[in-house]
């Protein structure tokens, strides 16, 4: 199996015993129209849908980090930035810590994952719900990928926008998805998992896989 990913999203970033996650809530699409284009930013930021789910996943990701991370020293270093990618703008923020000392990679992980903005709050009663209503398991999409230095330093994605492909039978999936919250409309949430989707559909409609 081979899987390609195209995330935009960090789940954890260790650098000494500094740590940050930089979660994403909120999603527009870019515009050849630089005028267009600069609308959809400013209507994304002034989103208070895509704010409140944003913040609520900050909320949690600062709660995980409190567990690992000395008192006092959790602090939210974005909230709602804005960043552009060649196919969306997306709404990022970055909570930061200062790991407890001999704090270990299997406690970091323990701790934080699965990461917020795939479950969403409360993290134990979603992963519940989605056990029950999904109707196939999230396999890779949802996880993470990275890689560990000799320092014990490391740097982890979160597994979204990304293609399987099954060598043995040539089948190749992906998974998309947005936030289902009190507030969410369902034809808009679609057209947001078909405009996450554009990346992988315009690679793979210039790519062929032998």
């Amino acid at each position: 199996k081979y899987l390609s990913c195209f995330s935009p999203e960090r789940y954890l970033k260790k650098e000494g015993n500094n740590i940050l996650s930089q979660p994403i809530k909120g999603t527009a699409a870019r515009s050849s129209d630089a005028e267009k284009d600069s609308e959809n930013i400013h209507s994304l930021q002034s989103s208070e849908k895509e704010r409140a789910e944003n913040i609520m996943i900050v909320d949690l990701v600062r709660n995980d980090l409190s567990k690992i991370c000395t008192k006092g020293t959790v602090h939210v270093d974005e909230l709602c930035e804005i960043y552009s990618f060649p196919q969306v703008h997306q709404m990022i923020s970055t909570i930061s810590g200062e790991l407890k000392e001999n704090t270990t990679l299997e406690e970091i992980i323990r701790a934080t994952f699965p990461m917020g903005s795939m479950t969403g709050a409360p993290k134990k009663r979603v992963m519940e719900l989605i056990e029950e209503y999904e109707l196939s398991k999230r396999g890779f999409f949802s996880g993470s990928i990275g890689y560990i230095n000799p320092d014990n330093d490391f740097d982890f994605n979160v597994v979204i926008r990304s293609a399987l492909y099954n060598q043995s039978n040539r089948y190749l999936s992906f998974h998309t998805g947005s936030a289902i919250t009190f507030s969410s409309d369902a034809e808009k949430e679609y057209e947001e998992c078909l405009l996450k989707a554009t990346a992988i559909k315009k690679a793979l409609n210039e790519t062929v896989i032998d």
